[in-house]
This record gives C-alpha cells, sequence and structure tokens, in this order.
C-alpha cells in the first residue's frame, strides 16, 4: 500500500501534462512542464509542482490561470482515473530548474575566468 501514493502521483502527471497540451487553452498559461506530484498517503490531496518558463509576470500568470482552472483539472481526472474519491489538488511553482540553470551559469562564468587566467 506505500506504493499507492508514488503510482497515483506518477497517474496524475501523465493525465495532467496531456491536459496542459491538448485541453487547457487559456493563453496565460506558457510554457509549463509538470515537474512531480505528491499525494498524501490518504490519497485525498494531491499537490502538484510545476516549472513555468518564463519572467517573474509570466510565472505568475500562469499560476493564477492554473489555479483558475483547478476545479476543471480535478473533475477531469475524476472521470479519467478511476478512485473513490478525487484528490483535492493544488498547483505549486517549483523553482528548482531556474535555480539549477541559474548555478550552471555561474559555474560556466568561474570556468570561463579561469581558462582567461582572470582573478
Amino acid at each position: 500500500m506505500a506504493h499507492r501514493p508514488e503510482r497515483l502521483g506518477e497517474i496524475i502527471k501523465e493525465e495532467v501534462s496531456q491536459m496542459l497540451r491538448d485541453e487547457l487553452k487559456d493563453p496565460r498559461i506558457g510554457f509549463v512542464t509538470i515537474t512531480g506530484v505528491e499525494v498524501s498517503t490518504d490519497l485525498r490531496h494531491a499537490r502538484i509542482f510545476v516549472s513555468v518558463y518564463g519572467s517573474d509576470e509570466e510565472q505568475k500568470a500562469s499560476m493564477e490561470a492554473l489555479n483558475r482552472a483547478q476545479g476543471y483539472v480535478r473533475s477531469e481526472l475524476g472521470r479519467r482515473i478511476r478512485l473513490r474519491h478525487t484528490p483535492e489538488i493544488t498547483f505549486k511553482l517549483d523553482k528548482s530548474i531556474i535555480r539549477g540553470v541559474r548555478v550552471m551559469e555561474l559555474l560556466n562564468t568561474v570556468r570561463e575566468q579561469g581558462e582567461r587566467g582572470d582573478d
């Protein structure tokens, strides 16, 4: 039973990804990637972590649009996934990819300065 939340999280990730790609037509939703899904052990709550490519304003607009679409996404999940109770969903902005890109940029800058002999 311990693996059930993980399996459900993967199913939710696949289904919501498909909805974002093919069904949600809100122009505020930019380039959004689902990075992970955490499902509570009682399967009643699911946190969907998303990464949004773009400026802070674009990220904010995308998150607002996703939050407004929560009801639709939850009802579609209930229709697609046969469960006794469809989990309550929340979208959370995952900034780990942005931080990772920034760290890589800094490492490249340090490496380039070392190759040139700058101190």
